[in-house]
């Protein structure tokens, strides 16, 4: 019998599937047991299974895309940098005595280029999350990710950012601390830099959070990622009183990858394997890979001043809209 530890994690949009997979389950067990050849109707039946799966993620809700974001299982920042770096040395603190385990950043080698890669961290279980703060980093991370940053461009590093927030810590302690100011100058001080930067929404890309390692000449998302202004639920709360009403906040706040894609904010939407990232962690890796190392060859083309004029009207450009007299 499996352990509580490694017992798929179900989505309530993937009852079908598993029903029919138990279907298939059975069939082989008593095969096996009557010694009876079936594999022609299991075949069938597997056939059907990966067909429903896709037809499943194919056609899910904005709502049902922000559970895929948030599963437990799906692969973070560290486990995509060691998927896909040569070489990895992590650094720690902000050098004004905290070191923000929710933001975590270091030095590495991909395909034997040097780059400083950083990102959001969130736990597997409950003990990893408290440790992480559930992904939610205070203004020491931000400070932290700030400092990597300047290293990067001291030496010629391009920077590569992986984002998966709920949104910033809302502590009372975070903002005693300068919360807002330290994302703030994250803001301000990433459209200075003069290497490449690189942006990816891993996971869920919650509000300010997510934007204070956010600012980048490009930004990657993973096809069942969110990117949002604020959560679902909070927008609920918020608009109509109701967090139970968070699918239809879903659905009004565009938050998925081909919303952002249509709108002009996402430079590039990374196909996820069928069944979301943590279906096949090592296929979504090598995807990721392959688009960064492409974005950084395009990047590495441009001088400094192009990087800063180019990354200063790709954001001067979102939002424009055009009015007119009724």
């Amino acid at each position: 019998m499996a352990s509580p530890e490694r017992r798929p994690l179900l989505l309530d949009f993937e009852k079908p599937l598993v029903e029919l997979e138990a279907r298939i389950t059975q069939i082989r067990q008593l095969a096996e047991e009557n010694d009876v050849d079936v594999s022609d109707q299991i075949q069938q039946l597997e056939a059907r299974a990966m067909q429903l799966r896709a037809e499943i993620f194919q056609s899910l809700t904005p709502a049902q895309r922000l559970q895929v974001a948030r599963h437990p299982r799906r692969p973070s920042t560290l486990d995509y940098i060691q998927a896909i770096t040569d070489e990895w040395i992590e650094l720690h603190g902000d050098r004004g005595g905290s070191d923000d385990r929710a933001l975590v950043g270091g030095l590495a080698r991909l395909e034997g280029r040097p780059v400083v890669m950083l990102g959001h961290q969130k736990g597997r279980d409950t003990k990893d999350n408290m440790l992480r703060n559930f992904g939610m980093a205070s203004p020491g991370g931000y400070r932290k990710a700030l400092r990597l940053m300047q290293h990067a461009d001291r030496f010629g590093m391009p920077i590569i950012t992986f984002i998966d927030t709920p949104g910033a810590y809302p502590g009372v302690e975070a903002e005693r601390l300068g919360q807002g100011e330290a994302i703030a100058r994250n803001l301000r001080e990433m459209f200075s830099l003069r290497v490449p930067i690189l942006c990816t929404v891993i996971g869920e890309g919650g509000s300010g959070g997510a934007l204070g390692i956010g600012v980048g000449d490009r930004l990657l998302m993973f096809e069942h990622s969110v990117y949002t202004v604020a959560s679902p639920e909070a927008c609920a709360s918020i608009l109509w009183k109701d967090a139970s009403k968070a699918p239809q906040a879903a659905e009004a706040l565009r938050i998925t990858a081909l919303d952002l894609k249509n709108l002009g904010i996402l430079d590039r939407l990374l196909p996820e394997p069928i069944g979301g990232a943590h279906a096949d962690p090592l296929r979504a890796a090598m995807t990721l890979k392959t688009a960064l190392i492409s974005d950084l060859a395009d990047l590495s083309q441009l001088t400094p001043q192009q990087l800063q004029e180019q990354r200063y009207q790709k954001f001067r450009r979102m939002g424009v809209f055009t009015e007119y007299a009724a």
